[in-house]
């Protein structure tokens, strides 16, 4: 086995990226902190193609600093917006037909692998705050919830780490 060089990784250019279709997954952020966890949730948006990436409260916006040095450039590659009311992009997703699904730990939440997608269905995943998590008001009016299962002491994930997990687990599944 060897490693590969970059120049043999077949990267999309900007405008490639732009052109390219979309895996029908937005990714809802609402008052997230942590300037690290936006730019890594960039990454994992660009890498897995998404169509787009919806700021919200006191999430912090593009162009910054320390998200762009977690992001490495994804920030101009993603479609983002920005909202300060995470309540209203959840109804205004629903009224488009976006299927919206909190990432927490609910009451009958669907474990991420029990979780099946739709083919023809866009979806929408709402993460919430690193220490409160997605708001009960905001989990009261998604569609659903996806909880990562997780079997140690600790029971709580990164967001990042977290909307890596669960948008390759969608990305697959539309892929097939």
């Amino acid at each position: 086995m060897r490693k590969l060089e970059n120049s043999e990784l077949n990267r999309k250019s900007i405008k490639d990226f732009k052109q390219s279709d979309k895996t029908p997954i937005i990714i809802v952020l609402d008052d997230i902190r942590s300037l690290n966890n936006i730019g890594s949730v960039f990454r994992t948006a660009d890498a897995f193609l998404v169509e787009k990436i919806v700021l919200c409260g006191i999430t912090a916006t593009p162009p910054n600093k320390e998200i762009h040095k977690t992001a490495l450039g994804a920030t101009e590659t993603v479609v983002w917006e920005h909202n300060e009311n995470v309540l209203e992009v959840i109804t205004n997703l629903k009224k488009e037909g976006v299927k919206v699904l909190a990432v927490e730990q609910v009451e009958r939440a669907v474990f991420l692998q029990d979780f099946k997608i739709e083919k023809k269905q866009k979806y929408a995943l709402v993460l919430g705050n690193e220490v409160y998590g997605v708001s009960q008001e905001a989990v009261a009016i998604c569609d659903g919830c996806i909880e990562i299962p997780q079997l140690g002491t600790k029971h709580s994930l990164n967001i990042s780490v977290s909307a890596g997990i669960v948008v390759w687990d969608l990305f697959k599944q539309f892929i097939k």
